[in-house]
């Protein structure tokens, strides 16, 4: 391999997608690293940058920390081991890279799990770092600067949408957000709320969408700019995963565009399906496939709410937007 040159590596596991950079290229230290960590709904990720913004390590894995967290109100025991489990792996590719700053977040399960604080000590132990508690608006901060600086700034308002696994953040905004809103929906905690059957019967997929259509009436009244914004951009799992089946690939480009209409027939293409059915359609990956048609739900209520024709998907997210400050902080 030729001086300078770039290994990409990207495996993928029903449970874990890892993606691995080995720069040789890079010109600071190890210890001039960054390294983001958040612990989410769904998944538990990594990013790790060098000092220019290259990335060198990314991984998420599908820990689900707040499954049945609606019903029980405290995490499932089984769920807090998948992620401390997970925590262990990072603490050990941070070490392994040098990394001279880290910031690790968790956001909506654990805003509302009341067993937070046990489980903020455990990771503590397990990380090696305190894991911040954030809330909605500085999760969409977050997220607003992570994926428009993927895809690059304009100077037009923008709107940014971050589906997760148990809120959705709506961020507006020119080179940074002037205004966030937190809608309490996400695609575990809708299919958990609502599509109870295999597959989701049509009252169940129509109840789920009006549930976000309220939702995002109520963030248009606060903030009436989310309406109009001449740009649009989503990033998330769930999104990439719907640009992904519109696209038959595995993989999503970044600034890919997903109409209105290509996101309806995905929509209708999932829910029709049973679980067995749709894990087979290119694109979607089976730790996702028991969630995919509410994060559907969600897309398709948000575009419908907003008359939007069409987003840009960035493949930037809150593990950017972390790195992003923590190396402007150097």
């Amino acid at each position: 391999m030729a001086a300078g040159s770039r290994r990409i590596c990207l495996i993928e596991s029903p449970h874990t997608i890892m993606s691995f950079i080995d720069s040789s290229a890079s010109n600071g230290s190890f210890e001039d690293r960054v390294a983001a960590v958040d612990i989410g709904s769904n998944t538990t990720s990594l990013l790790i940058t060098d000092s220019r913004g290259q990335e060198v390590v990314r991984l998420s894995s599908a820990t689900r920390l707040g499954f049945g967290l609606r019903s029980k109100g405290t995490f499932d025991p089984a769920a807090v081991e998948r992620t401390l489990d997970c925590l262990d792996r990072y603490r050990d590719a941070i070490t392994e890279h040098r990394v001279g700053r880290v910031r690790a977040v968790a956001t909506s399960a654990c805003r509302r799990a009341s067993n937070f604080s046990d489980f903020a000590e455990a990771s503590l132990l397990r990380l090696g770092r305190r894991v911040e508690l954030i809330d909605g608006t500085e999760e969409g901060r977050l997220s607003f600067i992570g994926a428009v600086d993927r895809v690059g700034h304009l100077p037009t308002e923008t709107l940014v949408i971050d589906i997760g696994g148990g809120s959705t953040e709506l961020a507006v905004g020119d080179a940074s957000p002037a205004a966030v809103r937190s809608l309490e929906v996400g695609a575990l905690r809708l299919t958990e709320m609502y599509l109870m059957s295999d597959p989701p019967r049509p009252e169940e997929l129509v109840n789920a969408i009006a549930d976000v259509q309220d939702l995002v009436a109520d963030a248009c009244r606060d903030v009436p700019q989310f309406k109009r914004a001449t740009r649009i951009i989503g990033c998330s799992g769930t999104i990439r995963t719907i640009a992904a089946v519109e696209l038959g690939t595995a993989r999503t480009p970044n600034g890919f565009e997903l109409t209105r209409a290509a996101a309806e027939d995905v929509f209708r293409t999932l829910a029709t399906e049973s679980l067995s059915d749709r894990i087979h359609n290119p694109g979607l990956s089976a730790h996702r496939a028991d969630i995919i048609v509410a994060g559907c739900c969600i897309l398709v209520g948000i575009l419908r709410s907003l008359e939007v024709d069409a987003i840009t998907v960035s493949l930037g997210n809150i593990l950017d937007g972390i790195c992003s400050e923590l190396r402007s902080e150097a």
